[in-house]
Order: C-alpha cells, then structure tokens, then sequence
C-alpha cells in the first residue's frame, strides 16, 4: 500500500515546464531590506481561475523508483484534481480540497479520504490545501507578510530567514531581477524532519509566472527526492472536476 500511494502523492508537487526560461541573473543588493524583497516577491501575483497541466515526474526513495505522468486541475483555492496515469493507462484520482485529502486506485481497488497529516508526515512539514497550492505555484508555503524576516545574500540571492529559534525554523531564497523564488528550507529539529524545495528555473505566461522545474527533497526517518516537470499548461478554460468513489471500492488506512 505503501508503495502505491508514494506514487500517487508524487503529483501533488508538480510544476511547469516549458521550451523557454526566463533570464534570472539579476544582481542581489545587500542594502535593499526584507520588506522590500517580500513586497517585490508578491508583486508577481498568480491571478487565474484554472490551471490544466499535463506533468511528468520521477520520485525515489532508499528502496524504490516511479516515473508517472498525470493529468493535474487546479480551482484557484478550491480544488486540487490529478488523474494519475502509468504507461498511458489510468491508475488512480486523487481530489485535494481545503477540508481533505481524497483519492481512489484501480490495481487494488482501495480509496482514501482524510485530513493533511498524511501528505505533513511524508513530506516532512505541517501542509494544509493552500500550501500545497503554492508549492505547486513556486510561491512559498508560509504567507511571508505574517511574519519577520532578516535578510543577507547567499550565492547572489536573497535569503530571508528567521532571527528567533522557533520549533519550525524557515529559510526562502530568491533571485534578484523578479523576486522569484529559488528554494525554501523548512525543519524541525525536536521531530526530525526537513524539506527542501527548489526552483531551478521559471516561465512566464499571460504575465504569470511559473516554474519549470521542481526539485524536493524530504527527511524523516528516510530520504525521498522528487524531480518534477510539466509538459504543458493551459490558463482559465472550463473543466471538469468530477471525482466519485468507485462502489466496491476498499476504505484503507494511511500511517
């Protein structure tokens, strides 16, 4: 089961990927404050009602491998639909809503639903819907505008990081001509987990941007990467987001 539903949650963390990259080779100004750094990332707002994608993406941890491709929908702060496929056959679907987390597969014929402490424990980090959105986005998954940051520059980016030592330390890196983020570091030493999330490159359609790729990597008590990629993306058309349970079907568990 196990093994099965690690290949699911695979496509909650795709992004986009696209013939073109934007240029990011701005230069970090070590005066310019974490104010301004978080206002000029937030500029960039993602304003859209849908996202249709088709991704790819390949996931590995200490004694498996997966390549899977999905169909992934997204109602901006409503929905989260993927419709998960093998070899060009469908296997499972999977519906992310702000209340829970659903999803059925056919090689078992087994169903899910529950709350976000499933897809927190396997990454490593306290998720919710809207998280898990803006991972998907290449926006951070805290609101950055709720709390304060220092500021320096590491590798030609701005970091903004936590002064005070809290259960969750953060970390966000981003680069100097868009603000667009280039990596996030979440931890928490009294439980053992991290996640790091990285955005090696972005596009830009109908003034949004995006990310190309996304590379992940969690711990806790074992290691898992993720590289991510999307093969297209389309904006704002009417789709569908019909999901329904299978009868029959098997209600499972999830440790």
């Amino acid at each position: 089961m196990r093994k099965l539903f690690s290949l699911i949650l695979v496509v909650f963390i795709f992004s986009c990927k696209s013939k073109k990259a934007i240029t990011e080779e701005g230069v970090a100004n070590k005066e310019l404050s974490s104010i301004k750094i978080i206002q000029g990332h937030y500029k960039n707002e993602k304003d859209f009602k849908t996202i249709a994608i088709r991704a790819n993406a390949k996931y590995k941890d200490e004694s498996q491998s997966h390549s899977v491709n999905a169909d992934i929908r997204i109602k901006k702060d409503e929905i989260i639909w993927i419709n998960v496929k093998i070899l060009g056959f469908p296997v499972a679907k999977v519906l992310i809503t702000p209340e829970k987390v659903s999803y059925y597969e056919k090689l078992n014929n087994t169903y899910f639903e529950g709350d976000f402490s499933v897809l927190s424990n396997w990454l490593g980090t306290d998720l919710d819907f809207y998280k898990v959105q803006n991972l998907l986005l290449g926006s951070p998954v805290d609101n950055l505008k709720k709390e304060k940051y220092e500021t320096e520059i590491e590798n030609n980016l701005y970091k903004l990081f936590e002064k005070e030592r809290k259960d969750t330390q953060k970390e966000f890196y981003f680069e100097a001509s868009n603000f667009l983020l280039k990596k996030e570091a979440l931890s928490q030493v009294n439980k053992n987990r991290e996640l790091e999330i990285n955005y090696p490159s972005h596009q830009k359609q109908m003034n949004i941007f995006i990310p190309n790729e996304i590379q992940i990597k969690a711990i806790q008590k074992e290691e898992i990467n993720i590289a991510l990629f999307y093969k297209s993306i389309t904006f704002n058309e009417d789709l569908n987001f019909s999901f329904s349970i299978p009868e029959g079907y098997e209600m499972v568990t999830i440790d």
